[in-house]
């Protein structure tokens, strides 16, 4: 497959497979190629939006069926390369955290570096060394941070296939991994879907403590928890709060129950190792922070955007749904009086804590979160 640019003629199979391995040497795990046909994708999208999935995120109906035409991002493009860079860390910890009331879990996407500027400045020098193999490119990068529907592109790159939690999983890398895309101008040869591989599996849906995955493919995003976490700026719903459990930025339950996870792939890239003040801290610890403390914890984080102030009101929940004692309603009161959402929140969690003390109460989600923990102690062992 020939093409030219500028009278110099190009082999485009050849600069596909140079692409690849370029891609690889730059630390993704894989690189696909797909047009920018995304038609199939705009109904499901719609629904989506239509029945108000999407809760406070705004900017999802704003930009609306853009998502799904990147050519209308950048005119004249004609090809995604699409890519994928795992994040799991060594030592994930996940039961151990999950498991222990006091401390505080933080998806395990967050714990280290934001993603987001080294992605992007890996597929800036992906773009820049076809541009100078080609002699004329036009291209431009994306991170989760523009009006695209990265998961789509992916899967008809080859990456992976949809889940039935509606992440992308890989039969070598299950789903702990980023996405990236470079839109160019260049008709390369696209790669072909992989087949799916859930099956009659509905693990995922029935391990979400909010049943937020109302039907496979769909996630209503006012019950997920990282939404709830992280995207919500006002209250968090009340008849969700002792589902939240320890959980104080995102949630992974829907990876972590996973078959194919037992497959993840732990990164090698040091941005994403893990904090020490953000893996498996103490509550009471992270209540305390005063905002200059968060702020110099969180930078360069993920988690820095949510602010100290949801930080807090987060971590008040988990403080509700820990186990009773003096030390923990001693912190609640002691913030008391700093925001009004704040304290809504911590009236709650006082609440929650005389009600243990008074009754002794089981935590609500004991028995899933059981069940959680067994599956990742029995087959993602080096991470529990």
């Amino acid at each position: 497959m020939l093409w030219s640019i500028m009278s110099k003629p190009l082999d485009l199979n050849q600069l596909a497979q140079n692409i690849k391995q370029w891609g690889l040497e730059l630390g993704f795990q894989q690189v696909g190629i797909t047009d920018t046909d995304l038609r199939a994708s705009e109904p499901a999208l719609q629904a989506w939006l239509d029945r108000q999935y999407h809760g406070e995120m705004a900017w999802m109906a704003r930009h609306g069926m853009m998502r799904a035409r990147p050519h209308e991002l950048l005119p004249g493009t004609l090809r995604v390369i699409s890519v994928r860079m795992n994040y799991l860390p060594a030592n994930a910890a996940f039961a151990s955290t999950l498991k222990d009331p006091t401390l505080g879990y933080v998806s395990r996407y967050a714990l280290g570096r934001d993603y987001h500027k080294l992605l992007r400045s890996r597929l800036k020098k992906l773009g820049e060394q076809i541009q100078q193999y080609c002699g004329s490119l036009n291209f431009r990068p994306f991170v989760d941070s523009a009006p695209i529907l990265e998961r789509p592109l992916a899967e008809k790159a080859g990456l992976g296939w949809t889940g039935k939690h509606s992440l992308i999983l890989n039969r070598e890398a299950g789903s702990f991994f980023f996405l990236g895309e470079l839109l160019i101008d260049l008709p390369l040869p696209i790669d072909q879907p992989v087949e799916e591989g859930c099956g009659k599996c509905v693990a995922c849906m029935t391990i979400c403590p909010t049943g937020a995955i109302v039907e496979p493919y769909t996630v209503d995003a006012r019950r997920c928890i990282s939404y709830l976490t992280i995207e919500l700026e006002g209250a968090i719903p009340e008849a969700f709060r002792p589902l939240i459990g320890n959980r104080i930025y995102g949630c992974d339950d829907c990876q972590l129950i996973c078959p194919w996870n037992r497959y993840s792939q732990l990164t090698d890239e040091a941005d994403f190792s893990p904090r020490k003040a953000l893996h498996a801290p103490e509550l009471l610890e992270l209540f305390s922070w005063s905002e200059a403390q968060f702020l110099k914890v969180t930078e360069g984080s993920a988690i820095r955007r949510i602010g100290h102030l949801r930080w807090l009101r987060n971590v008040a929940v988990a403080l509700g749904n820990a186990p009773w004692s003096h030390a923990v309603i001693a912190a609640l009161e002691s913030r008391k009086g700093e925001h009004p959402l704040l304290d809504e929140h911590i009236e709650w969690a006082v609440a929650q804590q005389i009600e243990k003390r008074n009754a002794c109460i089981i935590e609500v989600q004991l028995p899933k979160k059981q069940r959680l923990v067994r599956v990742i102690e029995k087959g993602l062992v080096r991470d529990a």
